[in-house]
């Protein structure tokens, strides 16, 4: 008579068969294979998930995406949710896309488990009025630098971003002109500016010693300390 298999034995079957989340060993507190969507321009599709009729924006962020947000929204009213997946995109486009969304009150948004919202896509997330990131989402950040030297583009883009040449001219438009704009952003939409000093600064998109990598992904506790994902609602 063989004797069953014991049911620890079996969760450790099923890790090996399955395999952990492999991590970054540049940035470790992301995923190694961001689920960021597809490297075409963000497509906005309303559909009903998880009891909500919800607005899907998928893709790269372009300058069309602030008219077209506004666009699908104020044509929905039944829309309670945006649910947000892109590697980001346009720098500007995301802080008026932003804004575009904060226009609704109550709106939320939100970065479900297994997504990732990078780079510009930070901002449109936190245009929403209430704002979650599920538990196994990621809200991932880096720094706005500016060069004009592709090399050096291209070896950030190799090591970090593979696939993602689109996002060029992103790093390339960000300066201290977009920075202060940041910085206005974050005011405006209750976010605390240590955001950009303790996380978004320390990190690099070419690299280097003296950073800590190049790409941060907030734990719940740190979304919740820089007010990314509010405790409770903002009046």
């Amino acid at each position: 008579m063989r004797t069953p298999l014991r049911p620890v034995f079996l969760v450790a079957v099923l890790v090996l068969l399955c395999g952990a989340a492999r991590m970054d060993p540049a940035s470790p507190t992301c995923p190694a294979d961001p689920d960021w969507g597809p490297a075409t321009p963000m497509v906005l599709t309303a559909a009903d998930r998880a009891g909500k009729h919800v607005l899907i924006a998928d893709g790269i962020i372009d300058a069309t995406l602030p008219q077209r947000m506004g666009a699908a929204i104020s044509a929905d009213e039944r829309i309670e949710e945006i649910w947000l997946r892109s590697r980001g995109g346009d720098a500007r486009a995301g802080n008026a896309a932003g804004k575009i969304i904060r226009s609704y009150p109550g709106m939320v948004t939100r970065i479900p488990a297994g997504w990732t919202c990078f780079s510009s896509c930070n901002f449109v997330f936190m245009g929403g009025d209430r704002r979650f990131v599920d538990k196994g989402g990621n809200f991932m950040v880096h720094m706005f630098t500016y060069t004009g030297q592709r090399d050096v583009i291209d070896s950030a883009v190799k090591d970090g971003s593979e696939g993602t040449t689109q996002l060029i001219g992103e790093i390339e438009q960000a300066s201290a002109l977009l920075a202060s704009e940041d910085n206005d952003f974050l005011i405006r939409m209750g976010i605390s500016r240590r955001l950009l000093t303790d996380i978004m600064y320390q990190q690099s998109a070419t690299g280097g010693e003296n950073k800590k990598g190049q790409r941060y992904c907030l734990s719940q506790d740190e979304a919740r300390e820089y007010n990314v994902m509010p405790v409770e609602r903002r009046e």
